[in-house]
């Protein structure tokens, strides 16, 4: 049984990332699994995992089904760079778990929520609040009552430099030591300009990182078509001329492109047409999709409600409030060596930054109707 797990290290390119060169935070005791394959039963049995279902990717408060979210994201992120990881002869195993933990660490309300949360975090003292840096913190201190899980750190850098917002020509890995890692993971809280600078150790961490570019750009083009904001006909004709009309034929465009122009290389490759194709669809898409994803009014009252429940747990933390969901349920399973070793602030952040969409709703509603019956929010806001 043991054999047949790491029998795919024969067929490796020489550029991959090998079982053998897993490296692990702390001690670990082995079993039949490989190193890589196992980071991806813990990852999909974290609580966070779990989550992703309720979690926007673009869209909220819009009634249809068919809108992504992020457990079906991470699965496109996860199949496109294993359909690349493949024909380059890569670790699959490192992939997927890569792939499938990138966005653990996801707010409630997507890329605006993880804005408001940011200005949160550093009126407060705790620093930027970046989700990739947030998906790491997860799995190292947070899963698992507070006790984190036994991650390699190939999965962890991977996840941390995974930033598809940043579209480059070529994805060079960077070697880097342990020690290495955690310099780049602790100057993210301290220092925005660390996040543009992240680049993965491995190449399996290039694949995720244009993986995750790969998989959003067409598909949020679909989801804003079911919305009537934009459709394919409204691309500029120079991207359809690179890379197609449809998710599906931008979607295999690229793959093919990455693949062809980086086999047999120690580095990830798109051709300049590509290349110049995706930065001006990624452009299209956030002048005519992201920016319209909430009105003025939606992300105001956004604002006030990670505000306000930011300052009603804080409140309930220092009164030790039995009733409130932060103290009777949140914390009272988390480890002494997680609540001791954390500021009331950084609890709260962890708390909130973990709800879903409709929980993070919902603690609004009972707080705002126990405070002078105040107005609910309304899913549709």
């Amino acid at each position: 049984m043991n054999e047949n797990m790491h029998n795919h290290n024969k067929y490796l390119s020489k550029y991959a990332t090998c079982d053998d060169d897993a490296i692990y935070l702390r001690k670990v005791s082995n079993d039949f699994r490989t190193p890589f394959f196992r980071d991806i039963d813990r990852i999909i049995y974290t609580l966070a995992f779990t989550r992703y279902s309720d979690k926007t990717q673009v869209f909220s408060f819009k009634s249809n089904d068919h809108l992504t979210k992020r457990m079906i994201h991470v699965q496109y992120v996860s199949k496109i760079a294993r359909t690349i990881g493949r024909a380059l002869a890569l670790n699959e195993d490192l992939i997927e778990a890569s792939a499938l933990g990138h966005d653990l660490g996801h707010t409630p309300f997507g890329h605006v929520g993880e804005e408001i949360l940011n200005k949160i975090s550093l009126n407060c003292g705790e620093g930027f609040f970046n989700h990739n840096i947030h998906s790491v913190r997860l799995l190292m201190y947070i899963e698992n009552y507070g006790l984190g899980k036994d991650i390699t750190l190939q999965t962890l850098d991977a996840i941390m430099c995974h930033n598809g917002e940043l579209p480059q020509n070529e994805y060079v890995p960077s070697k880097k030591t342990k020690e290495e890692f955690f310099e780049e993971y602790n100057l993210s809280y301290k220092d925005r300009s660390i996040i543009k600078k992240l680049r993965p150790m491995t190449l399996e961490g290039c694949v995720v990182r244009i993986s995750d570019l790969i998989a959003y750009l067409g598909r949020d083009i679909e989801d804003a078509m079911r919305l009537n904001i934009v459709s394919f006909n409204d691309i500029p004709d120079s991207v359809k001329k690179y890379l197609g009309s449809s998710n599906r034929e931008i979607v295999n465009t690229i793959i093919k492109d990455v693949i062809e122009n980086s086999l047999g290389k120690d580095y990830i490759k798109l051709s300049d047409g590509v290349y110049k194709a995706i930065v001006e669809l990624k452009d299209f898409n956030y002048k005519n999709i992201y920016a319209l994803a909430y009105t003025k009014e939606e992300r105001e009252k956004l604002e006030i409600i990670l505000n306000t429940l930011f300052n009603k747990y804080m409140e309930d933390i220092r009164n030790n409030n039995q009733d409130s969901n932060i103290v009777k349920s949140y914390l009272y399973n988390m480890s002494e060596e997680y609540k001791n070793n954390n500021s009331k602030e950084r609890l709260v952040i962890d708390y909130i930054a973990g709800m879903t969409d409709d929980y993070c709703v919902n603690e609004y509603n009972k707080y705002v109707k126990n405070d002078n019956n105040k107005e609910e929010v309304e899913n549709d806001l």
